[in-house]
């Protein structure tokens, strides 16, 4: 692997974690919500949480913006 590859591919895939908790908050929020003080945050979050965490470990299969 080249030099830098890993300091790219952390990069990458934080920035893919970050952009998939987000839209996985909105679209929670969206489905959970009658009002914004009936929202269930717990659950948005852990939700959330939780696809940020699978996005990291299918980045592990390789990210095509990072060339090897």
């Amino acid at each position: 692997m080249r030099e830098g590859y890993w300091k790219n591919w952390i990069k990458a895939a934080g920035v893919r974690a970050i952009k998939t908790v987000a839209q996985t908050a909105v679209a929670l929020i969206g489905t959970n919500a009658i009002g914004i003080t009936e929202v269930n945050w717990v659950g948005v979050a852990s939700g959330a949480a939780l696809a940020g965490i699978v996005s990291l470990l299918t980045s592990l299969a390789g990210i095509p913006e990072v060339e090897e």
